[in-house]
């Protein structure tokens, strides 16, 4: 795709941006201009051509507006026994009237304070698709919690997507916590049905000191969508970030995610599971950046893939010179469930201080025929068998999520596309 090309495809969504956040947009505009989407052979994308699926879909660049949602419809949405605060989007935009609220958390459209240093954490110079969101965003939401503000139920981001006409859906969150601080976030996108859009999202997270903030994000979408998904955050002194990536569709799905560890005694944890089938595309981009002495970051993302599915994790460490004392680990774990399944794994380190304990590794393999066998051996029918076998696979991963509704809708999904109880 030429540049000239580039600029006509996407002169839609610059045309319909708002005035608000003039100087963010027109930075964000010349950082796109700049780089340009990712060309085939760019090394942060070489097995994700999602510039060649956006020129070649039916995605056109123009943004979506929001849909009328129902009461029923959101009723239906969240997960059974869920009890938590909920804040409900249409293609992007924030519903007041179908959200609840809690003391000690304040929820702000962006538009509302133009103050909001949106971009400090999500470098648009660093990935043309930050830039074409921070151009582009049509509102957003500001999230702030109190100091000393602990919030003990989850707050369900419930974001619904539909846009006939193949457009793009551009969210944009900015979430602070004041020092001391806890809270849970559960990321739920939701097709409201099969028509194609390309879905552009960034979320900045800025935590305070001596902070306990988790991020869960479930991409629950239809086959014809194209995502990409830009998460970064700061984590301050004391504090302590959970991340777990929950990918169970999509037509191409882009997942980046990247932790700042800014503080001493700060610790960063990713998690993931990708459950894929037909020939859906997933690509997991970590990036941890250790810029200080005695933090910690945890990595582990596990794979299942069947059909003509295809996987990428691509995870990185990054040790600076000062940050001695780090305790870094991270693993990817991926099966094989066919002959045409395909993963590209490729968990990296750079260190450059010398008194650290950092560790990587990944496996490939198949489903474990002796364990299979020994389990119908004792009565169990070959479909249960290997629904146990992946689900214990899977566990590891789905034991971090310590909110029981959220964990028990993952599990229903992950037996209702194994076709299996356990």
């Amino acid at each position: 795709m030429s540049t000239l090309t580039q600029q006509e495809f996407v002169l839609g969504l610059f045309e319909a941006a708002p005035a608000t956040y003039s100087s963010l947009r027109q930075l964000g505009k010349e950082s796109f201009y700049a780089q340009g989407l990712p060309a085939l052979k760019a090394e942060e994308y070489k097995f994700t051509p999602i510039s060649k699926k956006l020129e070649t879909s039916l995605i056109h660049f123009s943004p979506a507006k929001p849909v009328k949602i129902s009461a029923e419809q959101v009723k239906s949405a969240v997960f059974a026994g869920f009890e938590g605060v909920v804040l409900v989007f249409s293609n992007g935009q924030y519903l007041p009237e179908h959200s609840t609220s809690v003391d000690g958390i304040s929820v702000r459209l962006l538009s509302e304070n133009e103050s909001t240093p949106l971009g400090s954490i999500a470098k648009a110079d660093k990935d043309s698709f930050v830039a074409l969101n921070q151009a582009t965003f049509s509102d957003g939401l500001h999230i702030s919690l109190e100091k000393n503000k602990e919030v003990d139920s989850p707050i369900l981001l419930l974001q619904f997507h539909q846009a006939q006409g193949g457009q793009v859906i551009s969210p944009r969150i900015w979430i602070e916590a004041g020092d001391f601080s806890k809270a849970t976030f559960i990321d739920y996108h939701i097709s409201l049905d099969d028509a194609p859009y390309f879905v552009n999202k960034v979320v900045e997270i800025k935590g305070g000191i001596n902070t306990e903030l988790t991020y869960h994000s479930l991409q629950q979408e239809h086959n014809q969508v194209i995502e990409v998904s830009n998460l970064v955050t700061d984590i301050q002194k004391d504090s302590q970030f959970t991340s777990t990536q929950i990918t169970l569709s999509g037509d191409m799905v882009r997942n980046n995610l990247t932790l700042n560890l800014l503080g001493s005694n700060s610790v960063g944890n990713m998690y993931g599971i990708y459950l894929l089938n037909g020939k859906t595309h997933v690509d997991n981009h970590t990036n941890v950046d250790h810029t200080i002495p005695h933090a910690e970051s945890n990595e582990l993302y596990k794979g299942i893939l069947a059909d003509q599915s295809r996987g990428v994790f691509n995870g990185k460490i990054f040790v600076r010179q000062i940050a001695q004392k780090t305790n870094a680990f991270q693993q990817n774990n991926n099966i094989l469930l066919s002959e045409d399944a395909i993963i590209n794994t490729k968990p990296q380190l750079e260190i450059w201080a010398d008194d650290v304990k950092c560790s990587h590794g990944c496996t490939v393999g198949q489903l474990d025929e002796e364990a299979q066998f020994y389990l119908q051996a004792r009565g169990i029918d070959k479909t249960t068998a290997k629904g146990l076998l992946l689900y214990a696979f899977a566990g590891e991963v789905l034991d971090k999520i310590e909110v029981d509704s959220l964990r028990n809708h993952i599990v229903a999904q992950i037996q209702e596309r194994l076709g299996s109880k356990f």
